[in-house]
């Protein structure tokens, strides 16, 4: 397979190019020609020779599909049946690591023009040889993607296995992509050209293809020994993970762990602050007075720096065995309070903090050592499927009939060994999966890069982010919006440029907000044109 970057947009416009099964021996010349500048200049696979010609050693068996720029071939992607394929070659046992009862085609030397990586090329000839393939009754394709272009491949929805092939400079990896992914993703019924929005929404994100692939296995019995060994090393992976010495995974949104964390709360007797500087602090407030709690609110201007020596003053007012309940990224505002700090403040005093992490923890390192409760979820930064939430606690709690509902008792949870009721193997192999194939400290660099540089660009804008950049979280950016730019109108205009971000809870209506997430998966691509078209839809000049 090749590459498909940025480049130089085409001499003429995409509607003046033609696609087609090549079946010329014009075609065919232009296809060795490509194959040459992709595969012996651009990556170094093939050696260059004189004549620009590189005849792939299948070509008799292949079925091209080929994008013309009047007579020039200009993008192409070629599919083959017939065993051995060229992966049988590098990768033994090659059936071993294949979804079983499926018929493959090994699709191969996707390659397009520099001039041309801007448009709909890629996807349309995807589209054409699957439509190919599929007519003669194939549903998992086989592909050898450069490493240079792996998260392209994973938005396709492509699962990778196996070793790398290859020499360096030149390195593989093995991929497959069943049909029902790629009709669920980008490369098939893509003819008319578009493909996907990008999902830059803060839930729920899109997935890795192996969280799919997982999430998509037959569900098993909740009370299997084999279930009980994934959800306990879960539960120690992800206790790990934030350094902490429990966690609890519950069925259910954020939502229904923070109601877990009240109710323990509850029996503690004690009194307690809630900080809330945002949409989500509120929610802790409202968690607070629903379960009849002794607290006090901290409340100030949304997106304002935290007061601390109001916090301050406040947490050293609690008596000893008191409590305080903050979210660490409200991401209402977009802001990222300084945990280290609060942790500091409440271990001087001897109060128990509570925190709501669900927004931080994937997006940035997260230590939650010096926490008495804390909340995550599945369907964010962790990169699975919504409908999982969890508990960090610092120490297991007993049952309290009588005191709290059933459901919320974490104390049942505890002395059931974790699964106190009916759980879904399927969202729990998918979060497993998702805490396994993602390189987190890398994650959390790129992030914080990412974060920074589109901070920048949306400031030099002239756009209103709210949140300060002292404070600011890398996973959310939020943006005030004037009342003459109605942020529905600039999110629906976004939507049809191809980009999917959050507007309509009730919150952002309201303030005429408009936010970007970079909890699930992006590329750089993908925020260079994002920021070009926001800076379009906003009539600024980018």
């Amino acid at each position: 397979m090749g590459r498909y970057g940025r480049g130089l947009y085409p001499a003429r416009m995409p509607d003046a190019l033609t696609y087609k099964i090549a079946d010329s021996a014009a075609e065919e010349q232009g296809i060795h020609r490509l194959n040459h500048r992709t595969f012996a200049g651009e990556i170094p696979q093939h050696a260059a020779n004189a004549d620009g010609l590189l005849v792939d050693r299948f070509h008799a068996e292949n079925t091209y599909a080929v994008c013309l720029d009047g007579d020039e071939v200009v993008g192409m992607v070629c599919g083959r049946t017939a065993r051995p394929f060229s992966l049988d070659g590098k990768l033994a046992g090659l059936d071993g690591h294949l979804p079983a009862g499926r018929r493959p085609v090994e699709v191969r030397l996707l390659a397009v023009d520099p001039r041309y990586r801007r448009g709909t090329i890629l996807p349309r000839l995807l589209a054409m040889i699957a439509e190919h393939f599929t007519g003669l009754g194939c549903d998992l394709a086989l592909l050898s993607g450069t490493t240079r272009a792996l998260e392209m491949y994973r938005r396709m929805g492509c699962v990778p296995f196996g070793p790398l092939t290859g020499e360096p400079g030149a390195q593989f990896q093995p991929m497959y992509l069943t049909l029902e992914d790629g009709r669920r993703q980008a490369w098939s019924g893509l003819s008319a050209g578009g493909g996907q929005p990008e999902n830059l929404l803060p839930g729920p994100v899109s997935v890795a293809p192996e969280v799919a692939a997982a999430f998509g296995r037959p569900p098993a019995y909740h009370r299997s020994p084999e279930h009980q060994a994934v959800v306990d090393d879960l539960h120690r992976r992800l206790a790990s993970f934030v350094h902490a010495a429990h966690a609890q995974l519950l069925l259910g949104s954020g939502t229904v762990a923070n109601d877990a964390v009240a109710a323990q709360l509850r029996l503690l007797d004690r009194p307690g602050v809630v900080l809330a500087y945002g949409e989500f602090g509120e929610r802790l407030a409202d968690h607070a007075a629903r379960t009849g709690l002794d607290h006090r609110v901290l409340t100030g201007p949304w997106g304002a720096p935290l007061p601390w020596p109001a916090v301050e003053q406040a947490v050293t007012a609690l008596p000893e065995g008191g409590w305080l309940w903050t979210v660490h990224c409200e991401t209402s505002t977009g802001q990222l309070f300084d945990l280290p700090r609060l942790t500091r403040l409440c271990a001087d005093a001897g109060v128990r903090l509570c925190v709501d992490a669900i927004s931080s923890i994937g997006t940035v390192p997260v230590d939650l050592s010096g926490a008495y409760l804390a909340t995550g979820t599945s369907g964010k930064a962790l990169g699975g499927y919504p409908g999982l939430s969890m508990v960090f606690l610092r120490e297991l709690p007993r049952s309290s009939p009588g005191l709290i509902p059933r459901y919320l008792d974490l104390g049942c949870y505890a002395e059931a060994g974790g699964i106190a009721y009916t759980q879904s193997s399927n969202l729990v192999a998918a979060l497993d999966t998702a805490l396994a194939v993602t390189d987190w400290p890398d994650r959390h660099a790129r992030l914080a890069r990412a974060a920074a540089w589109l901070d920048a660009r949306l400031r030099r804008l002239g756009l209103d982010v709210v949140a300060e950049p002292a404070e600011a979280a890398p996973g959310i950016v939020t943006i005030a919006l004037p009342a003459a730019l109605p942020a529905a109108d600039v999110g629906a205009s976004l939507e049809r440029a191809g980009y999917l971000l959050a507007y309509q809870s009730g919150y952002l209506r309201d303030r005429n907000w408009l936010q970007i997430s970079l909890m699930g998966r992006w590329t750089w691509p993908t925020l260079r044109g994002l920021v070009t078209s926001l800076a379009a839809a906003t009539g600024h000049t980018a």
